[in-house]
């Protein structure tokens, strides 16, 4: 478990204090290992992502490379075209329709180290995710956690489309069976997630039914998002 203040969620974990700016203690934490699974999650700004996640994907690889790792990549869907929604699969068109085109550049470095035999890559992609103890989920924050204050939920959009969200403990069985599956490397998955079409209304209801409230919720439409965005970049 690697990241500036890990914590154990099994007994038998080892923990590794690092820098994930620093290359050498990058090297250090990946020194030994088969597999090396890069879940972080930095701060959800775009000026973060452009400065820091090239530096750590190019470190990350370059230290795979050298100690003969095996990489896991846990990605998200922001790089597919537009065009490819709904009905994504791992073989839609990559081209993202935002700033989020970084996406597309940290993948294409890890498939450039893959064709120039550097190292083995897997690339599993996850959709909007909710689940239990995490706090990085718009569901939860939004609805889940709002229904558990006592007030209205929130909601980004027409509730009347169908949004898939992934169910977290699913998408980290999944990542942690495809890296220590031999022939799924050098291959981009999508990790299971519900067939169900649900609405974000229907959504709503769910959680206010488990939650014996009512789901009451506020939309907030697209025009106001942007409005917002700039008080609140998140």
């Amino acid at each position: 478990m690697v990241s500036r203040n890990p914590k154990k969620v099994n007994d038998t974990d080892i923990l590794h204090p690092a820098d994930l700016s620093d290359a050498k203690q990058i090297e250090g934490a990946i020194a030994g290992s088969e597999v090396v699974y890069v879940v972080v999650g930095f701060e959800y700004t775009l000026k973060v992502w452009q400065t820091q996640w090239p530096t750590l994907m190019r470190n990350v690889i370059d230290s795979c490379a050298k100690h003969n790792c095996k990489l896991v990549f846990f990605d998200n869907v922001y790089s597919y075209d537009k065009g490819e929604i709904p009905h994504m699969t791992e073989n839609s068109k990559l081209n993202p329709p935002s700033k989020k085109v970084l996406w597309k550049q940290l993948v294409d470095m890890i498939w450039d180290a893959v064709n120039q035999n550097k190292i083995q890559a897997i690339i599993a992609r996850a959709a909007d995710f909710y689940g239990p103890g995490n706090d990085k989920s718009m569901l939860i924050s939004t609805v889940a956690n709002n229904f558990k204050k006592g007030k209205t939920a929130n909601y980004f959009g027409g509730t009347q489309y169908i949004h898939t969200y992934t169910f977290t403990p699913d998408a980290a069985k999944a990542t942690a069976i495809l890296g220590n599956t031999a022939d799924a490397y050098n291959q981009t998955w999508h990790v299971p997630t519900t067939n169900e079409k649900i609405t974000g209304k229907q959504w709503i209801e769910l959680f206010a039914k488990e939650m014996h409230v009512k789901p009451k919720a506020m939309l907030i439409p697209v025009w106001m998002m942007e409005i917002i965005g700039l008080f609140v970049p998140v």
